[in-house]
Parts: structure tokens; C-alpha cells; sequence
């Protein structure tokens, strides 16, 4: 079977940009910048864009072109015992799309509200009681009914994405990306330029930038920096090693990565413009701080923002294009953990790309249905929190430690990448991956993982918590190491080219 290939260079940067940038690019970054210490954040926010995001990016682009393979059959094709890895990564990113694409179906839900403002102007009851109708607490035994009003959404969500998926590579993904990102772009800017221009913008813009540098060398910014980086780029998820395995042969992996990198961060950067400038504005209509205004997260997007568009003039057209820029960011990365699933199974049960995607995609939309009931909120919050600490970190060191030190691969993969590649990896590659990134993934990691021992995620019920949190983290991890025992029913050996070095 021949490999499907991209149909240009720009169709493969704009898919990987359009994974990279996503929810987090848009309701994450402003807020973590601004809580850990404004424009302080951004000295180790780009050093750890230098030294981790660039390196960890072309390094998945080099992976996926050199042995043109899914995630668990690239490391395969490293080494057989690292195919549970990608296996791991395939889990991540399963779970990760099962309530990615509710959020897409309450931004699609969001579209509508903004043409009448339905919000109101209590926002945040809203969005919890007359839409999500979300139970007072959290509970294994009571997850309540299914809301109507989020299902429906989530299906149409889903029946989109699989469509594209359902097409292909380049009839597919390429196609929407040379379409979704542009428009991305051109509608946020909408948004940006409105809300730099409203009075009081600068009072966000400063509350965004001002430098605070009492907060510099505290080691949790620094922590929060490479964290926000790294998730922002959707590194060892499988995603980037998966979309480069669809590269031709000759191609210059790591200007691309550097393209792709730069360009995620460009958009975060705009994304802290826009946010903050509205947090201003609505500081000043409402006479309050911007730092009790100040929110992440699902708060953000549903609560703080349809408040700040309810003032602006035109509130409909604005709060339709924040909304349908949600969206639209959302879906190019809910395409590319659809993608890391279905080539995966291509390969490892030999089935086609249409059964693939149905038989994938059907289970994840059946498992989507548990995070529009009345408690669905309180899941999505608990398996968020442990999938991305607790799946997606410990998949980075596995990576990193065995690739470049355990089976060490750093010499051939620069090769690789420096036949082609105008900007060529050196000593800066070897620091920056084989040493600065794994020891501050593995700070990361302690750090969070003595904060969930020793305090109740979220103040959830203990029970809550284990089950569908640690119990979540334990089901991938039995599900990466006994997929490995199950035989390959494509060619897994190395191409001629590589059997001959």
C-alpha cells in the first residue's frame, strides 16, 4: 500500500500549525502569562521555545519523515521495545479528542447565542445552569442525565471532522488547513484590531506586559513556561511524528519546524494582545481591576468574554467571529488527534482508512456522550488534568531518554535532517533536547506529581478523583503495553534505503 503524501510544502506546514494552534493558544496562554509574572513570562517563555519547542518539533518532523510510519510504527522502526510509546501517544491523544470535541460543540452552541446575545448578563449562569445545567457537585454514582443542548453540537462536531478525515490527507486535512488557518487569521485579527482600539485597552495591554520581576527567578514560571510551550505545540502526542510521515523524501524538516514553532507562538502572542486589550475595556465599563477580571480556561472563553462582547458595540458580529474562531482552531486540532488514531490502526490491524475511521471515531463519539451529561463538566476537568500531567510529560522523557540516549538515535536523525534542511542542527540541538528539555520535562513532573499526591485534585470527592483520574492514567498505560504483543499487518521492516546504511 503506498503511502498517502502531501500535495505541497505549505499544505503540511499550515496542518501542523493548524494542530499547534488550538483552545490553549487562545484561552491558556494570555492568562499564564499574565498570572506568572506579564511580560517577565516572556524572557523564559521564548527561551524554552529556543531551547525546548524548536528542538522537540523538528525533532518529531525528522521521526516521521525518516521512517514514514504512525507514531507506534516510526519507534518501532527505531527500536521494537519503544513501540509501546506511540501506543502510549495514540491513548493520549484518544482521550484527549473525546472531550475536546464537546468544548467544539459548546463554542459551535456560542455561535447561535452570539447572534441574540441568549447569554444574557449573567454569563456564567448561564453556561453552567440554563445551558450545561451542571449538577452543585461532583459524584461516581450521579452523573445525571444527557443535556440535549450539548449533545446535539458535539454530533455535528464530530460528523464534520470525521468527514475530513474520512477524505484523506491531502483531499482532507491539506485542504481544510489551506482554508481554516487563513481564515483563522484574518477573523482573529477582526477581533484583535476591535479590541486594541476600544477605550481603555492599554489598562489590559499594561496589565498583560508590565514586567513584574520580583516573579523572575521564581522556578514556577519557569516551570509554567516550558509547560505551556510544550502543550502548546502538541509535542510527544504522536501528532507531528504522524503528519511528517506523510512528507516526500526530500524535504527540509527543520525550517518547517521552525516555521511551524514561530508561527504558534506568533498567534498566542496575538491572542494575549486581543484578550487582554478587551479585559481592559471591560475594566474600565465596569470600574474593577483587570486582575479580578483575569481568567483562563473554559471560564474565559463562556464566561468573561461573552461579558466583555455584551458591551461592545456590534456585539453579535463580534461574538460571532471570537466564537467561530474558536471553533475553527479547535477543529484543525481535533483533525490531527483523529489522525494519530487512524494511522496508527491502518497500520497496525491493516484495516482502510474509511473503517478506521468509523470504527474510531464511533468510539470516541460514544465516549464524547459522558461529558455532555450533568456531571460531565467535573469529568472533563479531572481526566484534562491527569491526561495532559500524567500522560502526555511522562510520554516526552520516554521519548526523549530513549531515542537519544537509550537507543541513541541523535546522530543518525541529525543526518537525516541536515541532508536536506537549510538550517542545520548541531551542538544547540544536542544541548537544547538531549539535556535542557528532559531535565526541566522531569521538574515538571515531580512538581505535579507531589502536588496530586499529596492534595485532592480540585477539591473533588477522593473517589472521583482515583477513578477517573489516576484510573484514567492507569488504563492507558495497560492499554500502550499490550498492544505491542498484537502483530503488525503492514511492512514493518526498514525501506531498502535504510536497510542498506
Amino acid at each position: 500500500m503506498d503511502r498517502e503524501q502531501w500535495g505541497s510544502r505549505w499544505g503540511f506546514v499550515l496542518a501542523a500549525v493548524g494542530s499547534a494552534i488550538g483552545l490553549g493558544n487562545i484561552w491558556r496562554f494570555p492568562y499564564v502569562a499574565y498570572k506568572n509574572g506579564g511580560g517577565a513570562f516572556l524572557i523564559p517563555y521564548i527561551f524554552a521555545l529556543l531551547t525546548t519547542g524548536l528542538s522537540f518539533v523538528a525533532l518529531e518532523f525528522v521521526i516521521g519523515k525518516k521512517y514514514r510510519g504512525s507514531a507506534p510504527l516510526s519507534y518501532f522502526r527505531i527500536n521494537r521495545h519503544m513501540e509501546f510509546v506511540g501506543w502510549w501517544q495514540f491513548a493520549i491523544s484518544f482521550v484527549i479528542m473525546t472531550y475536546y470535541a464537546v468544548i467544539l460543540g459548546w463554542a459551535l452552541s456560542y455561535i447561535g447565542f452570539s447572534s441574540t446575545l441568549a447569554w444574557g448578563k449573567n454569563t456564567k449562569d448561564f453556561l453552567f445552569n440554563s445551558y450545561l445545567n451542571v449538577l452543585p457537585n461532583a459524584s461516581v454514582s450521579n452523573f445525571g442525565g444527557v443535556v440535549w443542548r450539548a449533545l446535539i453540537p458535539l454530533l455535528v462536531v464530530w460528523l464534520v471532522t470525521l468527514a475530513i478525515s474520512f477524505r484523506g490527507v491531502k483531499k482532507g486535512i491539506e485542504k481544510v488547513s489551506k482554508i481554516a488557518i487563513p481564515a483563522l487569521v484574518s477573523l482573529f485579527l477582526i477581533f484583535v484590531i476591535r479590541a486594541v482600539t476600544l477605550p481603555g485597552s492599554s489598562l489590559g495591554l499594561n496589565a498583560f506586559f508590565q514586567p513584574q520581576w520580583n516573579q523572575f527567578l521564581n522556578p514556577e514560571i519557569w516551570k509554567a513556561a516550558y509547560s505551556q510551550i510544550f502543550y502548546s505545540l502538541s509535542l510527544a502526542m504522536g501528532i507531528m511524528i504522524t503528519y511528517s510521515s506523510y512528507l516526500p523524501e526530500k524535504t527540509d524538516t527543520t525550517n518547517n519546524a521552525f516555521i511551524a514553532a514561530f508561527s504558534n507562538s506568533g498567534f498566542e502572542l496575538l491572542a494575549g494582545f486581543g484578550i487582554f486589550a478587551a479585559l481592559g475595556f471591560m475594566a474600565t465599563n465596569s470600574g474593577v481591576a483587570v486582575k479580578d477580571l483575569a481568567a483562563g480556561g473554559i471560564g474565559l472563553a463562556f464566561v468573561v468574554l461573552p461579558q466583555i462582547i455584551n458591551q461592545l458595540p456590534f456585539p453579535q458580529f463580534f461574538g460571532v467571529v471570537f466564537f467561530v474562531c474558536l471553533l475553527i482552531a479547535g477543529i484543525t486540532s481535533l483533525i490531527s488527534l483523529v489522525e494519530v488514531c487512524v494511522s496508527a490502526a491502518i497500520e497496525k490491524f491493516g484495516w482502510s482508512r474509511h473503517r478506521s475511521v468509523m470504527i474510531i471515531g464511533g468510539l470516541a463519539t460514544l465516549v464524547s456522550v459522558a461529558y455532555t451529561t450533568r456531571g460531565g463538566m467535573y469529568l472533563l476537568d479531572v481526566v484534562d488534568n491527569f491526561v495532559n500531567g500524567f500522560g502526555v510529560l511522562p510520554s516526552a522523557v520516554f521519548e526523549i531518554v530513549l531515542i537519544l540516549w537509550a537507543f541513541h538515535q541523535m546522530k543518525p536523525l541529525m543526518e537525516e535532517a541536515n541532508r536536506y534542511s537549510q538550517i542545520r542542527l548541531g551542538n544547540y540541538f544536542k544541548i537544547s533536547l538531549g539535556l535542557i528539555t528532559p531535565v526541566m520535562l522531569v521538574v515538571i513532573l515531580i512538581s505535579s506529581l507531589i502536588t496530586n499526591i499529596t492534595t485532592v485534585y480540585g477539591g473533588y470527592p477522593s473517589n472521583f478523583v482515583g477513578l477517573f483520574g489516576w484510573g484514567m492514567v492507569i488504563l492507558m498505560l495497560v492499554f500502550a503495553v499490550l498492544i505491542p504483543h498484537m502483530p503488525w499487518k503492514c511492512n514493518t521492516s526498514l525501506t531498502q534505503k535504510e536497510e542498506e546504511k
